[in-house]
């Protein structure tokens, strides 16, 4: 039995970039449609010629494509003026792109209050913005914009607003739930409506906002009635609460039924195994931190904390998981925490490349001292090296690489040589290698950002700054997140503070420290990062 054909649009570049604090340069947007395409997506959006001068400079220096086709993003012409008159419309046309996808208004009450014109002259202007695309030799799309909400108004009108831009040579109309307020069945029923309507299912798409939470949904539900297209962005980005997620999307089509055997799209299998990677590019060019609990993608998709989870997943991982992580790039997780059993503990250490013998008496030891620890306020699922070191030192003894004599660490504000109110970070750090003794000194100047000004950051720079012999095993490490809880009230209040750091590999980890006092909370992580780094890479104590 042949698959039917199921295209995928996305709009990360122009859509995504309405997420509230998201503007992408033009480089960035070159690296993002280079990954979309070596994903497998049918359509890129660029974004909106003329509407910026980022879109515009990507439109005149687009990276090279193997597949995608590229599409620029407008509107429709406005009224009073011709399709070849609009200069709206010019600039769009003028990207020279192989698709033009065309926003039109198709909720009546919007065509009157927002547009103030009548709905005769919306579908004219449908229709000749549409047979003006067509006639220039591009694919032309239609987004019906508020399709959903028009369609439940006024069904007449909303109706034949989109048979006006297909009836025009549209390949493609897109239905829009752009208030993000449709739920599936409605969307399936609607969807249903359209292809009794005239408008075939195979120049349909569907495009969805996640304002309660049903836009990936809300996207199969349109492909069950006979859409096939799907639009959508990298992580669900998008304006407000995002749209359709197709780094959800994509998996679930490719692995579950009844998508898996009726459809093929441009994924392929070495693809969708990297497209975890795809979703942390995105995240790494915005800054962020990837959310862990992201459906396929996230840290924690497959992380099994509770004990009877974890003593299943050793038996037959399928007892608690859906796919194989690897499928889409991820790995198992069995973390230690409060909640753990000698099935967490033993897998977490076999993770870590411990040997330990099962009936090991240090082994309950361990656990309990886990448990008391985070019952201080240690977070050992969320801080994975932390947990490593702990085993090391109650299984192994191991010799430790360095000693701490003291650290001091200060903040000043003052004013500068320009008379700029500054705040400055200065750190000292003295350690014991071996019988040397060594004392490193760090101050945040003004070339530091501001994120790096802190006093945290000039302990982290300090400790890092001379190390002897183990100092060209750290030098790539970055602190990249930092994160801190006020674990209770009052005057006993304890701080736990979680470290990730980063090498040059793309290796990530995690340490925690728990004190009363935040600078000594952040040092106690700082060290286990740095011995954690020594420890894997095979530093040799001295």
């Amino acid at each position: 039995m042949s698959k039917e054909k199921l295209y995928l649009y996305d709009t990360t570049l122009r859509d995504g970039q309405q997420t509230q604090g998201v503007q992408f340069s033009t480089a960035e947007k070159q690296k993002i449609a280079t990954a979309l395409d070596k994903l497998g997506v049918d359509y890129i959006e660029g974004g909106w010629p003329g509407a910026n001068p980022t879109d515009s400079d990507f439109f005149n220096a687009v990276p090279d494509l193997n597949t995608a086709t590229l599409a620029a993003f407008g509107m429709t012409k406005r009224a009073g003026r011709s399709a070849e008159n609009d200069d709206v419309l010019a600039a769009v046309m003028n990207a020279n792109t192989p698709a033009v996808c065309l926003v039109g208004k198709t909720h009546d009450f919007h065509v009157s209050t927002a547009l103030g014109i009548t709905l005769e002259e919306n579908t004219e202007n449908i229709r000749a913005s549409v047979a003006h695309v067509v006639k220039s030799g591009r694919e032309a799309l239609f987004d019906a914009e508020h399709f959903f909400d028009g369609y439940k108004a006024n069904a007449p009108y909303a109706i034949e607003a989109i048979k006006a831009a297909y009836d025009s040579g549209a390949r493609w109309i897109v239905l829009c739930d752009t208030n993000g307020g449709t739920l599936p069945h409605e969307v399936r029923e609607i969807v249903g409506k359209v292809i009794e309507a005239g408008i075939p299912g195979d120049h349909l798409g569907i495009h969805t906002h996640d304002d309660t939470g049903h836009a990936v949904a809300n996207s199969l539900a349109a492909v069950d009635a006979g859409a096939r297209q799907i639009q959508g962005t990298l992580n669900g980005l998008g304006e407000r609460c995002g749209n359709a997620n197709l780094t959800t999307i994509i998996p679930t089509l490719l692995l579950k039924e009844p998508y898996k055997s009726a459809y093929e799209t441009g994924i392929t299998e070495e693809a969708l195994a990297g497209i975890r990677k795809v979703s942390r590019l995105l995240d790494d060019i915005l800054n962020r931190v990837p959310a862990k609990q992201a459906p396929y993608v996230g840290a924690s998709a497959f992380a099994h904390k509770a004990g009877l989870h974890a003593s299943a997943i050793l038996k037959d991982p399928s007892t608690y998981e859906h796919i194989e992580p690897n499928l889409v790039g991820n790995s198992r997780i069995i973390p230690m925490s409060n909640q753990a059993g000698q099935s967490n503990l033993r897998r977490r250490l076999a993770d870590a490349g411990f040997d330990v013998d099962p009936k090991d008496p240090a082994l309950p030891r361990l656990l309990d001292e886990i448990k008391e620890r985070e019952a201080l306020g240690y977070s050992y699922d969320t801080a994975q090296a932390s947990f490593e070191l702990l085993a090391r030192e109650m299984l192994f003894e191991p010799r430790p690489f360095f000693d701490v004599d003291r650290y001091r660490v200060i903040s000043e504000r003052r004013r500068n040589a320009k008379g700029e109110v500054v705040t400055v970070s200065e750190a000292v750090v003295s350690v014991w290698i071996g019988t040397q003794k060594v004392t490193s000194f760090y101050e945040n100047d003004q070339a530091d950002r501001e994120e790096d000004a802190g006093p945290v950051n000039a302990l982290s720079n300090a400790l890092a700054k001379d190390l002897g012999p183990y100092q060209a095993i750290i030098e790539d490490m970055e602190l990249v997140d930092f994160k801190v809880r006020i674990t209770n009230g009052g005057v006993e209040a304890v701080t736990r503070v979680i470290i990730d750091f980063e090498d040059s590999t793309g290796r990530r980890w995690s340490t925690v420290g728990v004190k009363q006092n935040i600078i000594d909370a952040s040092f106690e992580a700082l060290l286990d990062a740095v011995n954690w780094k020594l420890f894997r890479d095979g530093a040799v104590a001295v």
